[in-house]
């Protein structure tokens, strides 16, 4: 039975509630790549459920933010998750988001918690409103969305470990349920990655608008065990996207999801993102291939959903976040217009300028993602105002070659910062954020210091992100008219019946 055949039933609540996440996830490319999709997959979910064709989420944001909005139906400015990574004044360089020594890592050596996301999330309402009698449980390639996406009060959220390739998670959650204590001692990612190779899917005349040099040259992609960062070029992959899908269906047939006599909620997490660790900088068929597999993947989940628990009893909403705006450097040939953008020589220039106009001293305490830190003790020794020193920080970076636009955090606390000001203010957590913030040039590659991690391109472009829900006691429709993302989780909200998580302040869109 279908949901949409369902739509005028009497409401009663659902016992079972998949929540999704897909980085990267355009629109245009689901409506591309209908005649390459199946029944049951992104078709089932337009078919049967209603489908915004864009969410707006503001500017400045990564995957992470944006699925912490998702979540919570709040900006960063309130969330206090501003970005996947923070700058560390004491460590002087960034770090994970959710990081946490206090608690331990189980099946790996990272230490992170929920602690950090200030407010409560759809999760945790569901939690609170059974009072426990419901579980939720969240699974991702990815730790940061895994906790993000389980909360505070969730039974088990876990990620596949970035160097052992095991299923990990945090002591925070008590829960290790019996599929991935299986996975993780039988059938180890370690020991199946050796066998895997990503190559297209399907034929490939039946991939749309593929240039002919890449039907002639398709790809094909190995892990083998002397790649230092095998486990991260996989998670990049579609087959990742295929091993959560196995997982979360092993949830449902094993753990007796939504048969619990409360809301169950199962989170996941996938990507379609470009694949930054492509042979060509024209990554449109990996994106396509990637594209259809989930939508094989999506097809599965829902039908083993179908069995198990029934589509009348099942809520399921999917949603896009916006992809990381990067690429890959086109070749010099071609005569783009290109440069190179060195965080770390900006730091020596702008330190030195700033000893020319007020002596010598450590000005800028460090970079990171777009945002100088200035030294608050040299300033404060030299009592100088720290708002005009930033004006002036920001003044000579704003002639450096390679950078677009500068803001103090000033500019942006005053809604003074671009033609957005407003969104890019809530969608900055003042607490982890620079003295000054740069944009840099589009076509521009940022170097990275890092050697384990590959110099970016910047791009700039909209990405129509969607939206969908299918659940009984909506009329399937479709919406073209941009919706905030915050109204997300209100909207969840309504549809459960439950409270919305405490920072959503958005009204619910009326489905």
């Amino acid at each position: 039975m279908s949901i949409g055949s369902l739509a005028q039933t009497p409401y009663h609540k659902p016992t079972l509630v998949i929540g999704i996440v897909v980085e990267g996830l355009n629109d245009d490319y689901i409506s591309h790549l209908q005649e390459c999709f199946v029944d049951g997959g992104f078709k089932r979910l337009t078919k049967d459920g209603v489908s915004i064709g864009n969410v707006d989420f503001g500017p400045g944001l990564d995957p992470v933010a944006a699925t912490a909005i998702i979540y919570t139906g709040a900006s960063p400015n309130v969330t206090g998750i501003p970005a996947a990574t923070i700058y560390d004044a004491t460590l002087r360089k960034g770090r994970h988001s959710l990081l946490d020594p206090q608690e331990i890592g189980n099946f790996t050596n990272e230490t992170y918690s929920p602690k950090s996301i200030a407010v409560s999330t759809i999760s945790d309402e569901i939690r609170l409103d059974a009072q426990g009698i419901g579980s939720v449980h969240s699974l991702s390639s990815d730790s940061h969305k895994s906790i993000i996406m389980a909360g505070h009060a969730a039974n088990s959220a876990f990620w596949i470990n970035d160097t052992n390739g095991q299923w990990a998670t945090t002591t925070y959650y008590k829960d290790v349920p019996t599929p991935i204590a299986g996975r993780n001692y039988n059938a180890p990612i370690a020991e199946r990655l050796d066998t895997m190779t990503w190559a297209p899917l399907l034929p490939i005349d039946l991939y749309p608008d593929i240039p002919e040099y890449r039907r002639k040259f398709t790809f094909r992609y190995t892990f083998p065990k002397k790649e230092v960062d095998r486990y991260l070029q996989y998670k990049a992959t579609p087959l990742a996207n295929t091993e959560i899908t196995d997982m979360a269906c092993d949830y449902i047939t094993t753990m007796s999801l939504g048969r619990h006599g409360a809301i169950d909620m199962l989170n996941i997490a996938y990507t379609v993102t470009p694949y930054a660790y492509a042979n060509e900088s024209d990554t449109r068929m990996e994106t396509m291939d990637a594209y259809v597999r989930l939508d094989r993947d999506l097809a599965l989940l829902f039908n083993t959903i179908d069995r198990n628990v029934g589509a009348e009893n099942a809520l399921i909403f999917l949603a896009a976040t916006p992809p990381p705006m990067t690429g890959k450097r086109d070749d010099e040939k071609w005569g783009v217009p290109s440069g190179q953008f060195s965080p770390k020589r900006a730091v020596s220039l702008l330190n030195m300028y700033l000893m020319a106009l007020h002596g010598n001293g450590e000005w800028v305490s460090g970079y990171h993602e777009g945002q100088f830190f200035l030294n608050a003790k040299t300033i404060k020794e030299k009592s100088l105002d720290v708002a005009s020193v930033r004006a002036e920080a920001a003044d000579f970076l704003g002639r450096m070659s390679g950078i677009s636009n500068v803001f103090t955090i000033d500019d942006i606390i005053s809604n003074r910062a671009g033609e957005n000001a407003s969104a890019l203010k809530r969608n900055t957590s003042i607490k982890h954020s620079g003295d000054v913030i740069i944009s840099v040039t589009p076509g521009w590659e940022i170097t990275n210091d890092d050697t384990r991690t590959n110099n970016t391109v910047v791009r700039e472009g909209y990405v129509p992100t969607p939206f969908f829900v299918m659940w009984p006691g909506v009329k399937p429709q479709r919406i073209e008219t941009p919706v905030d993302a915050r109204t997300i989780a209100p909207t969840i909200s309504r549809l459960l019946r439950i409270r919305s998580p405490n920072a959503a302040s958005a009204p619910a869109l009326r489905l």
